[in-house]
């Protein structure tokens, strides 16, 4: 695909701290797969992560180095993608007042995730300004390097709507400035933490990238599995099971389905499946580990790679911003 043609992908993550399997199945596997073929922006979002840390803001920066250090040691590339932090460009926060200028506020208040945030994070107070409003800095970060592609899982795709409703009525009232992001939805498999809820750092279950192998092991082997198998003889239903979602993760399919199908009969128990599902991740995670140990001991190169992939995403959001300004008429 030649250069001019290639899409342009921007997303991000939160730096709330050390990334998990979840991270890795839900985003990172995606990622890694389209630095290859598109121009990739992937942004550590500080000013979204203070939206609901700002009582603890202090260890934000801590976290972008756990975050980037995991990204680059997993396999983010950043000869192949721009890889940054967003509240170091800060033409981003520019491009989120004056969107927030033409934005109706029933737009906003119709948003699902604010009641449903509400409801996941008791223990933080996020009635704020800045969180209420956080679906409009989302579109400014996809606005500003004219993202046509954002890829996410079916549960985030309104706020890709809310993005395009964005771009249509700033480009009405002012131009054709934007491309309309188009939502680039992945297929993201659901996995089960050691509790057997979804696995996620606020539920306390999660099994971390960075984990050395003898507490991953630890954490599978005493994960929670399918509740009606109380005798080793007892027969399984692996759908109902949190380690086979591991299992439809990080176990080749074929390996999978005779694993499947002898729980069902009995054959094999749940520590036979769990051992398997240990051995496949270690496996995968070695890699990792190296590249882990590389970067923790060389820390000044991963700020490095952070500061050079600032420079780059602010030319392009400089850019953008002259365009913008000249278009409202400032």
């Amino acid at each position: 695909m030649s250069e001019k043609k290639k899409k342009i992908v921007l997303s991000g993550m939160r730096p709330t701290g050390s990334l998990h399997l979840g991270h890795l199945v839900g985003a990172l596997h995606n990622w890694i797969q389209l630095q290859e073929q598109c121009h990739c922006f992937y942004t550590i979002v500080t000013w979204h992560a203070l939206s609901s840390e700002y009582q603890n803001s202090k260890a934000i920066k801590k976290n972008i180095f756990e975050v980037a250090v995991d990204w680059i040691s997993i396999g983010l590339d950043p000869d192949k993608s721009v890889l940054f932090i967003q509240s170091d460009v800060k033409e981003h926060a520019e491009l989120h007042l004056l969107l927030s200028m033409v934005i109706p506020l029933p737009w906003l208040q119709r948003v699902p995730t604010f009641k449903e945030m509400q409801r996941e994070l008791p223990d933080k107070d996020i009635n704020t300004y800045g969180f209420f409003g956080y679906p409009v800095l989302q579109t400014a970060d996809i606005l500003i390097y004219k993202a046509n592609a954002v890829p996410v899982g079916e549960d985030q795709a309104y706020h890709l709507e809310f993005a395009r409703e964005v771009t249509r009525r700033f480009n009405r009232l002012f131009g054709e400035i934007f491309p309309e992001p188009q939502t680039f939805l992945t297929n993201v498999p659901k996995l089960a933490g050691t509790d057997g809820r979804k696995m996620s750092k606020s539920y306390g279950n999660a099994i971390y990238l960075k984990d050395p192998p003898e507490l991953i092991q630890k954490k599978i082997e005493t994960m929670m599995t399918d509740t009606r198998r109380k005798r080793r003889s007892d027969p399984g239903i692996p759908d109902d099971c949190p380690v086979y979602t591991l299992h439809r993760a990080f176990v080749a399919k074929e390996k999978r389905d005779e694993l499947a199908q002898r729980c069902r009969t009995a054959e094999i128990g749940c520590l036979d499946c769990k051992a398997v599902a240990i051995e496949s991740i270690l496996n995968i995670l070695a890699p990792y580990r190296e590249q882990r140990k590389r970067f923790e001991k060389n820390p000044d190169l991963v700020w490095e790679i952070l500061e050079e992939g600032n420079k780059k995403a602010r030319q392009v959001a400089q850019k953008t911003m002259e365009e913008v300004r000249s278009a409202i008429g400032f």
